[in-house]
Order: structure tokens, then sequence, then C-alpha cells
């Protein structure tokens, strides 16, 4: 996974598209999973309030957009 838009990158994406922070999980960045779980989890549970649904579904897509972006430092 060395630079942006390789296949770890893709894969990432897609591992969060179905999980938020999972690929930030499969990229070793625990922190940034933990926190991008724990946001959208909560926000999706207080669903049928319509605000905190709508930061949910923003905090997904930047997860997916951050696993997709991302670029090691080493």
């Amino acid at each position: 996974m060395s630079q942006q838009g390789s296949a770890g990158n893709v894969l990432a994406a897609v591992a969060s598209l179905f999980f938020p922070g999972l690929g930030q999980l499969l990229q070793g960045r625990i922190l940034a999973a933990l926190l991008f779980f724990c946001i959208t989890a909560t926000c999706y549970f207080f669903f049928v309030l319509v605000i905190p649904a709508i930061i949910g579904g923003l905090f997904h897509l930047w997860s997916i957009i951050d696993a997709a972006k991302f670029k090691s430092g080493s």
C-alpha cells in the first residue's frame, strides 16, 4: 500500500464501504479506524433523529474517501 490509488487502497475503500473504519484498520491505522467506527456507529444508532443519521452518512463517506486517498509515510 505504497501510494494513492494502489490496489491496497482500493481494497481498503471497499472494506470501508461495508464497515466504516475497516479500511483504515487494514492500512494499520488503528486510531483512525476506531474513531470512524465509533462516530459512524453512534450516529447510525440515533437514525430516528434525522441530523445524526446525515452526520453518520457523511462520516461513513469520509472513511471511504480517507481509505482510498491514504499515502503511507514510509
